[in-house]
């Protein structure tokens, strides 16, 4: 059978250089979450592994995985094995691996104390060498030669322990300075990445599928790493914040359970501080800000998709509402304290936080809704339309419902970034940095029906409370303890209590999107 009929699907003969290349591309990945790892104090790179440094076991590895990228560049050049390669590794391979090899040569010859100019025309060299060995030459030399010496060259300076865990840099011109601990493990991640996306290629037998597999390899380990990250900020925050959020939780007695951190206040006469004030005061802010900003922005969205003209006029509001929606937070706060406070008896107040964060999502909110809106088929409103069903009529049982799953995403995000904003808190209704339970505000038994202008009050609203963002960057900045016994666990449990609210209106939003999304479906 010719290699041209031969697919991956029918294909289950895997030659020695392909299992190599497959080989060779696991180590790769391995090394990169090892180097992770590292990089995080999971494990150490002076840690002992079979008596050797973990610093070391990086350097031979590299080493063993640059020797075998370039000698899968060799193999094939010298047609010991059947790839398909290309006559050139390309232009972006060239370049990119211009800027490395630049890169190094300008670093290494500044840590050999020489000065500017030789350290740029040391880099102009090797840049220019990496380009001519990859633009010239055929894909699997150029693909190969120059990542295999990347490979090889970290390889070698952890083996030899020229950069290794005691390792230290002074930075020349400014008050830092580099250690192994950090260096070494970004060294191996840079260079497992260029090593391991060589050898997909080779793996792929170069060409347009090893070009494929090779930015599949890339894709996987940068975005497996974005996802480790994130959770392991999540586990760290967690970790850190488990033993003050279940600070004397009980079991049994008058209650069922009783959670003091999460019932409690942070005043003078409460046995165990909590966060119950803050957290009732983030909790009304988010729907405060939500019942404001959802409104107002699907109508905006409807009326700018389904009845005003698309010319000049939509073009600037679009505009503006993505530039809103890029103003920094202290920005909404300034304006908030600015025009907000005034008329809301000259005094920091709930309502004002709200409608500050409702402004915050409401440009969010307006440009998911008439991107969702327009995204909606013209059929379902032709087919309305056939039916004699008015054009709102057909907006409100056809388009909205069709859109839901859009505008929740939007609120979804927005949710996302106000919940814990502190500055615009700051400014417009930071109340006690330290409040007792008594100061939560108690929002639905405070209505009161009036025959006077405005008719319905509710001085709730407009007392100063505190939330969880705000509290949080008070303990951290002014260092306040009060009758706290441990003020760094307190801080970190509600810490984690603030990610626990924004990840339960998460989950509340996508709960929702699933099911209008299933109603559209069935």
């Amino acid at each position: 059978m010719s290699r041209s009929t031969q697919t991956a699907l029918v294909r289950d003969d895997r030659t020695v250089y392909e299992a190599v290349a497959g080989l060779t591309v696991g180590l790769s990945g391995v090394a990169f979450t090892l180097a992770l790892a590292a990089l995080f104090d999971v494990v150490g790179i002076g840690d002992p592994i079979a008596g050797v440094s973990l610093s070391v076991v990086f350097g031979g590895l590299l080493l063993a995985l640059g020797g075998a990228v370039v000698g899968f560049g060799v193999a094939s050049r010298f047609d010991y094995v059947d790839t398909a390669p290309q006559s050139s590794a390309g232009v972006v391979a060239a370049g990119a691996f211009t800027a490395v090899w630049f890169a190094i040569g300008a670093v290494v010859s500044g840590a050999f104390g020489l000065g500017t100019v030789a350290r740029l025309g040391a880099g102009t060299a090797l840049g220019g060498a990496a380009f001519v060995t990859t633009a010239f030459p055929r894909e699997d030399i150029g693909s190969t030669v120059p990542a295999g010496l990347v490979g090889g060259l970290a390889g070698a300076l952890l083996v030899s322990g020229a950069v290794g865990p005691s390792w230290t840099q002074p930075l020349s011109g400014y008050n830092a300075t580099l250690f192994g601990d950090v260096v070494v493990p970004a060294v191996v991640l840079f260079a497992s990445l260029v090593v391991g996306w060589s050898a997909a290629k080779a793996y792929g037998g170069f060409g347009a599928r090893g070009r494929n597999v090779g930015a599949y390899v890339l894709i996987y380990l940068i975005v497996g790493s974005i996802l480790t990250v994130l959770v392991g900020l999540v586990a760290f925050v967690a970790a850190k914040g488990i033993p003050g959020l279940f600070n004397g939780v009980s079991l049994g007695g008058s209650t069922l359970v009783s959670w003091p951190f999460l019932t409690n206040g942070a005043g003078l006469l409460a046995d165990i501080a909590g966060v119950f004030p803050a957290l009732v005061g983030t909790i009304w802010l988010v729907i405060g800000a939500v019942l404001f900003a959802v409104p107002t922005g699907v109508g905006a969205a409807v009326f700018l998709s389904e009845y005003a003209e698309q010319g000049r006029f939509t073009s600037v509001v679009e505009v503006a509402t993505n530039g809103l929606w890029s103003t920094p937070s202290i920005v909404f706060g300034l304006f908030g304290a600015a025009f907000l406070i005034p008329r809301f008896g000259n005094q920091k107040s709930l309502i004002a936080g709200m409608l500050t964060l409702g402004f915050m999502l409401l440009p969010l909110v307006l440009i998911t809704s008439r991107e969702a809106i327009l995204a909606v088929p013209d059929e379902y409103r032709d087919a309305s339309a056939a039916l004699g069903v008015s054009k709102w009529q057909t907006i409100r049982s056809v388009v909205l419902p069709a859109a839901i799953p859009g505008v929740t995403t939007g609120v979804i995000l927005g949710v996302g970034r106000i919940a814990g904003e502190t500055a615009p808190i700051l400014l417009t209704m930071g109340g006690g940095v330290l409040p007792a339970k008594s100061a939560a505000p108690n929002v639905l038994s405070g209505f009161q029906l009036s025959t006077s202008p405005p008719f319905v009050s509710n001085p709730a609203l407009l007392e100063a409370t505190s939330a969880l963002p705000y509290q949080l960057y008070a303990l951290i900045t002014a260092g306040l303890s009060g009758n706290i016994e441990n003020p760094q666990e307190y801080a970190w449990g509600l810490a984690l209590t603030l990610l626990l609210v924004v990840l339960v209106f998460y989950a509340g939003g996508i709960a929702t999107r699933y099911y209008f999304r299933q109603k559209l479906h069935q």
